[in-house]
């Protein structure tokens, strides 16, 4: 059995997580996949107010070159977010033993979670939060991770990062080199989003600056599952940090409910979790 925290050993991987709550292969789990500089670490509290406020688990890992997780091979690609999210998290999601609940991405990590439901077919996903997602670039968000480049590279950026991160270097330019790469002015995944058949949360602050609202209208536009839009109002693109109460309702409000349509918060199959 996989302890609270460690390194799941996926060769040539190894990789940092954290697990809350009731282990996967006994209950519903929330898979927790971090945004373009995110880590484990960098998602504070959340995972476990989240546990708390669905009784049910949550698995969250650093990916590699985050965290404390050693670095992939760099540069990488343009297509690195098809990569992790084909390639990497079916490795995850079998290596903790996985039997059925839900993913949710932030940024990076919700186009991640978007190509992995609308590519893979895995009924054991019952739902999808996305928080700020991207499934197309936008040049506002291309001038924000160009302004990022620079913050970085004049160390105040570096500084504020190489606490959350073993090899600061190489987390950044796994985000970022990518970002910039004029090949990747034309990514769209857009067309991933008809293919997904469990319904969709999509967290959005009003001012994020890395995408606008246009991303929302997308999904709106090409899902054909269920699709529930919170757009918080005075937020940029960390929902969790800079209004952590409101998220966290939101969230768990959803899941909550996702719960009670599959049974899965009946007494008795859940252990610790009584009927909502």
């Amino acid at each position: 059995m996989l302890a609270d925290s460690g390194y799941l050993e996926l060769p040539p991987l190894r990789l940092e997580y954290r697990m809350i709550g009731p282990r996967p292969d006994a209950a519903p789990t929330i898979v927790m996949l971090h945004e373009g500089l995110g880590s484990v670490g960098l998602w504070g509290s959340f995972p476990d107010e989240l546990a708390a406020a669905t009784g049910i688990g949550v698995f969250a890992y650093s990916r590699a070159g985050y965290g404390q997780s050693p670095p992939a091979k760099l540069p990488r690609t343009t297509s690195f977010l098809d990569e992790e999210a084909r390639e990497v998290l079916p490795r995850v999601v079998d290596a903790i033993g996985f039997q059925r609940g839900f993913l949710l991405g932030h940024s990076d990590g919700a186009s991640i979670a978007t190509i992995y439901a609308g590519s893979v077919q895995d009924h054991r996903v019952r739902g999808l939060v996305l928080i700020a997602p991207h499934f197309f670039t936008e040049e506002m968000g291309l001038s924000e991770i160009r302004r990022a480049r620079k913050s970085f590279e004049s160390g105040g950026l570096r500084d504020r990062l190489s606490r959350w991160h073993a090899d600061v270097d190489a987390a950044f330019r796994s985000w970022n080199e990518p970002w910039l790469d004029p090949g990747f002015a034309t990514w769209d995944i857009t067309d991933a989003l008809g293919y997904i058949r469990v319904p969709m949360l999509i967290v959005q602050g009003e001012e994020d600056q890395y995408g606008t609202l246009k991303q929302i209208e997308a999904a709106e536009r090409e899902c054909t599952c269920p699709v529930e839009v919170a757009v918080l109002p005075g937020l940029r693109h960390v929902p969790y940090r800079e209004a952590p109460e409101l998220t966290l309702k939101t969230v768990a409000g959803f899941i909550n409910r996702l719960l009670r349509d599959h049974h899965e918060g009946e007494a008795g199959k859940i252990p610790g979790l009584a009927a909502r």
